[in-house]
């Protein structure tokens, strides 16, 4: 038995960090964007858009801003699909399990490598399914993944919020690739490359996770994996039968699970968190795409000085997966503290969200601040601030679901919540046709719009507060009574 148990603990910790090297590798790589346009862009994709014109003097200079806008509009319908498309999929990992959603998604992600790897400047418009593809694909590794943080108990908001922040540091993988271009390495050798990993995806899905999902809470005799036997699934009787879930618990997940969808929907916890992720999503998402030709116009058009601040600022992303724990270690040891007298666990994780809400919209406001400003050494500050942030933002967001809805509407509210704020998130590009038209190149009065649009976010963590303060206090009248 002891063997056993040892056996079952490396397993979990195996699982544990082979998930986070899949997250960091592969599931966000397309907000590496920046640094792969940088190479599409010498290799001469889109270069049909670009046409001669008169400057300044009467002199014939190149104007790509079309170029520009082909280039955005692929990171555009590439961000929205792998939002939007985060619902059907949450289905699909519901109904289906583990192992078909994962196998879904490494045949679209193999899929999207291989599109760019055979792709040319003839064929430059294979850019707009092979980026969509990668990203539905990594959508889908993240999903699966981030149930492991069930096998940790106590832990599980620090393993989630982990998961999440490699998901944002993955972005550094086109980096890496740009670096592997400009020393020699092609871009078909490394995309082929990445389309070869899909070995390692399958090893993971059939040796290391469990065929449906993993419970939560979790049975001491739970087991997964090819050699492991079927995951169990649990009644609330099965739960209230496990020794090391409390009485206290066993009523919140009863409280809990008496919502149904409709009534989760229609709460005003849901519109205001689809609110809250939406504006700052929108304001990532118009950064990371209008983030070379920003820097083309800051540094008038020195290449070396563009690669030189596209290469930090992938490199900041790769801190991501280091900055994202650390808001699910507030939220941990928030909800370590000792419980007031009447006070249920859910009132205990919504303050301990309440702080992360908060911190999230405060990080964003300042990271919106800075990125307004036309400064370039502040672009260094503002690639930290964009990565604290970003980690912050879907970490907050998956551990909010989590603690406010009944667990068993968690895939299908997580999925609505990234599907809605998907749509919301086109909004980013009619602001990038606004800044190469009207605005001539200069994003400066869009992004004072976006900062201003960011303040609305307050409004959830707000709310929030007011609902656990008048929990306190209706506890303190049937106390005092």
């Amino acid at each position: 038995m002891p063997g056993l148990v040892s056996c079952l603990t490396v397993r979990r910790y195996l699982t544990l960090f082979t998930g986070v090297l899949e997250c960091l590798c592969f599931a966000g790589t397309v907000f590496g964007w920046a640094s792969l346009v940088f190479v599409l862009k010498t290799k001469g994709y889109f270069s049909s858009q670009c046409t001669n014109t008169t400057g300044v003097n009467s002199t014939q200079v190149l104007d790509c801003s079309e170029q520009d806008e082909q280039f955005s509009l692929v990171f555009t319908i590439a961000a929205f699909l792998y939002n939007f498309l985060t619902l059907p999929n949450g289905f699909l990992f519901d109904h289906f399990g583990t192992t078909v959603a994962r196998l879904f998604g490494i045949f679209l992600y193999t899929t999207g490598t291989l599109m760019v790897a055979f792709s040319t400047e003839a064929l430059s418009n294979l850019l707009f399914p092979a980026l969509s593809l990668m990203a539905e694909g990594g959508r889908l590794f993240l999903l699966t993944n981030m149930q492991v943080g069930n096998l940790f108990g106590s832990h599980r908001s620090t393993v989630i919020t982990l998961y999440i922040g490699a998901v944002g540091s993955s972005s550094a993988i086109f980096l890496l690739l740009q670096l592997l271009y400009e020393a020699g390495i092609s871009l078909l050798s490394s995309f082929l490359f990445l389309s070869a990993c899909s070995i390692i995806h399958l090893l993971r899905t059939f040796f290391l996770l469990p065929r449906d999902q993993i419970p939560y809470p979790m049975p001491d005799d739970y087991t997964y994996g090819i050699t492991c036997g079927k995951s169990k699934t649990l009644s609330l009787e099965q739960i209230t039968g496990n020794a090391q879930v409390t009485t206290e618990e066993v009523e919140d997940i009863a409280v809990k699970q008496e919502k149904s969808f409709r009534e989760c929907l229609m709460s005003r916890f849901f519109m205001l968190h689809v609110l809250w992720l939406s504006v700052m999503q929108l304001r990532h998402l118009f950064f990371i795409g209008t983030l070379n030709p920003m820097l083309q116009r800051l540094t008038a058009g020195e290449p070396s000085l563009v690669s030189q601040y596209i290469n930090a600022f992938a490199i900041t992303q790769l801190c991501g997966v280091l900055c994202a724990p650390w808001n699910g270690l507030i939220m941990d040891r928030l909800k370590g503290k000792p419980r007031a007298p009447g006070e249920s666990e859910q009132e205990v994780d919504l303050r301990a969200t309440m702080l992360s809400l908060f911190l999230t919209v405060l990080q964003c406001l300042v990271f919106s601040i800075c990125a307004s400003l036309p400064n370039l050494p502040l672009q260094y500050f503002t690639f930290v601030m964009q990565v604290l942030n970003q980690s912050f933002l879907y970490g907050s967001n998956a551990a909010f679901i989590s603690v406010a809805f009944p667990s068993c509407h968690f895939g299908k509210l997580y999925g609505l919540v990234m599907s809605l704020s998907a749509v919301f998130s086109l909004l980013q590009y009619p602001c990038f046709a606004l800044v190469n038209g009207p605005l001539d190149g200069n994003p400066l009065y869009v992004n004072i719009g976006l900062t201003l649009l960011s303040l609305l976010a307050f409004i959830h963590p707000l709310s929030v507060f007011l609902h656990c303060r008048s929990l306190a206090s209706q506890r303190a009248i049937s106390t005092s009574s």
